[in-house]
């Protein structure tokens, strides 16, 4: 295939392993921790570019392109499964949606206009708060009692949907400590995050690919910024270790294990820091 002329066998084979392995752990921690796997396989796919030698112009781009794929169908298989079990609120879901649209297409605006550099700054931000969030939330912690008022609603939204967008995750990540904070009970966050991360991750992802096309220095098996490969390996480790993950978290000590990877979140935002100051 021409995309891969110049790549040697070893090359591919290690980065068609490096990616299955991206896949497996993003899902195992998924199951164990509850996390959306967009804040696991974009440090992840960050790290194996570098070490890859894809140039770094193009590097996040095509971290955060290739997450937001891979998000697509596990959204929308955990979004049917958390609303057979009722988990998923309508209503919350109704009021959220539009502002989180907004906030993906200006995300995908934005992500064609940012370097590599500012969508490193920015996952590495917003990575930090949630491992400090993970780290040192306390029991019974609230910003008010259910949703602010509309226009808070939009900013929460707005905000969720480009954040996420820039950062290659799925909502869940940052809509279930938010709507939990606003008193929303965990299961229905969770259901309901769920179903966010399909409005995000879809158009997200198109995004990403057009944004993408004809940019050099891409790795090879990209399209846009997604790269197939990865989202051929990906979805299917996920898919089947995140059963795994859920089995394991009943043996683990889950506030040991959250702190685990709140301390790999921090690394990988004071990684990114130093990257970009070096």
């Amino acid at each position: 295939m021409e995309f891969l002329d110049g790549y040697s066998t070893a090359w591919l084979l290690g980065l068609a392993a490096a990616l299955l392995a991206t896949g497996v752990v993003a899902g195992i921690l998924a199951g164990l921790l509850g996390v959306g796997g967009g804040i696991v396989i974009v440090p992840v796919l960050y790290h194996l570019f570098t070490l890859l030698g894809i140039d770094e112009s193009v590097r996040m781009h095509v971290a955060v392109g290739t997450s937001l794929a891979t998000i697509i169908p596990t959204s929308i298989m955990s979004a049917r499964a958390h609303r057979k079990r009722g988990s998923l609120n309508r209503e919350l879901l109704g009021k959220l949606m539009p502002p989180v649209i907004v906030g993906v297409l200006l995300g995908t605006v934005l992500s064609g206009l940012f370097s590599g550099q500012v969508l490193t700054a920015i996952f590495a931000t917003v990575a930090l708060l949630v491992a400090l969030n993970m780290a040192f939330k306390r029991d019974g912690f609230a910003l008010g009692e259910g949703l602010p008022g509309p226009v808070g609603t939009s900013i929460m939204g707005v905000s969720i949907g480009g954040i996420s967008t820039l950062m290659g995750i799925g909502g869940g990540t940052l809509s279930v400590p938010l709507l939990n904070a606003f008193r929303t009970p965990m299961h229905t966050a969770v259901g309901t995050g769920a179903a966010l991360g399909m409005v995000i991750s879809i158009p997200g992802a198109l995004g990403f690919l057009i944004n993408g096309m004809d940019v050099p220095l891409r790795p090879p098996a990209t399209i846009g910024y997604v790269n197939l490969l990865g989202m051929a390996l990906i979805v299917p480790a996920t898919m089947v270790t995140t059963s795994w993950g859920a089995a394991l978290a009943h043996s683990i000590d889950a506030r040991r294990l959250r702190q685990v990877f709140a301390a790999f979140l921090a690394f990988t935002s004071i990684r990114m820091f130093y990257g970009l100051l070096a």
